[in-house]
């Protein structure tokens, strides 16, 4: 099956070459504003593609997305110096109106990926444009911070992280809640696994482990400029349980009609994912401190989102 991406930036490429590397999609396409870009990434990621897999890797008009079951949405700008973060965001919705536009007027039916930033209130922005139902306007959200969650513990644990099943909450951001209540490693509550194995999980572990989570893509940006690897392997995850029908449970963000007494926002929940998009969302069982912290964090993403002006498709 078909995969379109918008944005052949660090991002958009990084996701074209995990969907290549894996198989995951039949074809893939670029569209940049800058073709010579798409055409570069497109051309680059399609020599390594004959090591691992058959899939077909090329640069486009819209016009090539057609057929496209999924479109990820990684275009948008960077901040000026000086200019607010409701600028940015503005700005960052002008151009999301017209790709979006751009591209239902080809694929009015596809699953739109939202992987630009911030990622929770550009999600509800694409909902909002695009006119499509909520469960097909899918926002990468937190699959990144789970990663980072359940690679750290599962390095403390010595265990493979794939034993790990534990989510970050909420925000894609500052705000955003791991919940440790519900972490498990196997089929035993993580603290309970820690003490069995001999390295219990203490207050300064877990202190080590928030930061790590929290504070991963500020150390990478500060080392590199950017983070990109990461992200584009978790949107190839979405788009291989979309593709293949998985109903993989995935935190993904999505615009939700209440999240803990707040109203209209988008963040991350688990949630089924599959061929229709969202199947359904999940409420996990938190502590109080952690529910606290879920209800703060849907308040930050609504304050931040305030202001924002935008018509339906």
């Amino acid at each position: 099956m078909k995969v379109g991406i918008v944005g052949a930036g660090m991002v958009g490429s990084a996701a074209g070459y995990a969907l290549a590397m894996q198989g995951a999609a039949s074809e893939i396409v670029f569209c940049d504003r800058n073709a010579d870009l798409a055409a570069a990434q497109a051309e680059d990621i399609s020599h390594a593609v004959p090591f691992v897999s058959a899939t077909v890797v090329r640069a486009g008009p819209y016009q090539a997305l057609r057929d496209a079951a999924v479109v990820i949405l990684a275009a948008g700008v960077g901040q000026k110096p000086g200019e607010s973060r409701l600028e940015l965001l503005e700005r960052n919705v002008a151009v999301f109106r017209a790709v979006i536009d751009d591209v239902l007027a080809v694929v009015p039916d596809t699953i739109l990926l939202v992987a630009t930033n911030p990622v929770d209130i550009m999600t509800e922005v694409a909902t909002r444009l695009s006119g499509l139902p909520p469960e097909r306007v899918i926002g990468s959200g937190t699959i990144l911070d789970s990663a980072r969650f359940r690679s750290l513990i599962s390095r403390h644990l010595d265990i493979a992280p794939q034993s790990v099943h534990a989510y970050v909450l909420g925000e894609h951001g500052d705000s955003e809640v791991l919940a440790w209540s519900n972490a498990q490693a196997g089929s035993s509550p993580v603290t309970d696994f820690a003490e069995q194995m001999g390295r219990p999980i203490t207050a300064e572990i877990r202190a080590a482990i928030d930061d790590g989570v929290r504070n991963a893509a500020y150390r990478i940006i500060q080392g590199k400029g950017a983070t990109y690897y990461g992200i584009g392997a978790g949107l190839a995850r979405i788009v291989r349980a979309i593709l293949n029908d998985q109903r993989d449970i995935l935190s993904v963000s999505m615009l939700m009609e209440e999240v803990q007494g707040v109203g209209q926002v988008a963040l991350s929940l688990p949630r089924i994912v599959g061929r229709r998009g969202i199947v359904a969302s999940l409420m996990p069982t938190l502590d109080a401190d952690e529910l606290d912290a879920l209800a703060r964090s849907a308040r930050t993403l609504k304050e931040r989102g305030a202001g924002l002006v935008f018509d339906k498709r």
